[in-house]
């Protein structure tokens, strides 16, 4: 589903499902170099369940237009004004790494709208070695290799065991330059690592969030250890810790056990 969001055309994966905003709703967000594809399990089970599932595509990322988010601030803009484009009042907010900080920023900025925040694969500060920084600048395609390997685990050599024929590191070495290839006039990559480091406002959002929150983390994470949570989560006490058996690409690498946790966090506070 296409949206006009300031001004550009933005896309959504529903599930395979007619969209219909009478329905609850829940918003996918991913991270750096990936798009909605990246929730194609979670999306269309919620999307089978009687949810209404907008998976996005970042601006200036694959399917969608306009100038890319140079802030989480500004991503977070971009996601309630997503909500008013598409008539929805109220939905959950389900981010991963760079995009669980933007849904966190949203949560904050509009917390009536916002009914559950999920932070898959999260820190707080969510800080980028200057290392990657410079390779996303300079030369991407190494830098890719880098965050492919920081972001699977051991659990997850090649090829994966969850079928004939996968391979987590491939696919998603393959993702990222195709990401990153559908925007010619801005570097995704960099631009979105930036913004990551950039963040400084996890604290006071955490604290301005007014709905139930999991954090959702990987034990093997090596790109946002479970430990970086620490800060962020202390200032949300009442807030659900699930930790996986899994790296930085939790939804790949724990599918099942993502969607298991994402399914009884969000049926459990309708």
């Amino acid at each position: 589903m296409d949206l006009l969001v300031n001004g550009h055309r933005s896309y959504c994966y529903t599930g395979g499902k007619t969209f219909d905003a009478a329905k609850p709703s829940v918003v996918f967000i991913h991270g750096v170099l990936n798009d909605h594809s990246v929730w194609i399990l979670q999306s269309r089970w919620f999307a089978n369940h009687g949810w209404n599932v907008l998976a996005i595509d970042l601006p200036g990322h694959c399917r969608s237009e306009g100038p890319p988010p140079a802030s989480v601030e500004e991503a977070a803009q971009f996601v309630v004004a997503l909500l008013d484009a598409a008539g929805i009042g109220k939905a959950a907010l389900v981010g991963h790494s760079f995009g669980s900080l933007i849904a966190l920023e949203a949560a904050a900025r509009a917390p009536e709208r916002v009914t559950h925040l999920t932070l898959v694969g999260t820190a707080y500060p969510m800080t980028v070695s200057p290392a990657l920084l410079d390779g996303a600048l300079n030369d991407p395609q190494r830098a890719i290799d880098m965050v492919n390997t920081f972001s699977h685990s051991l659990l997850a050599p090649p090829p994966s065991s969850l079928g004939p024929g996968t391979w987590l590191y491939g696919g998603s070495r393959a993702l990222m330059r195709r990401v990153l290839a559908s925007n010619r006039d801005a570097n995704v990559f960099h631009i979105g690592f930036k913004a990551c480091n950039d963040y400084a406002n996890g604290e006071a959002a955490i604290a301005a969030v007014q709905c139930p929150i999991l954090f959702l983390l990987g034990d093997a994470d090596q790109m946002t250890p479970a430990r970086a949570t620490r800060a962020l989560s202390a200032k949300a006490p009442r807030a659900q810790v699930l930790t996986v058996r899994a790296g930085h690409q939790l939804m790949s690498e724990a599918p099942d056990e993502v969607l298991f946790a994402l399914r009884d966090f969000l049926s459990a506070a309708r």
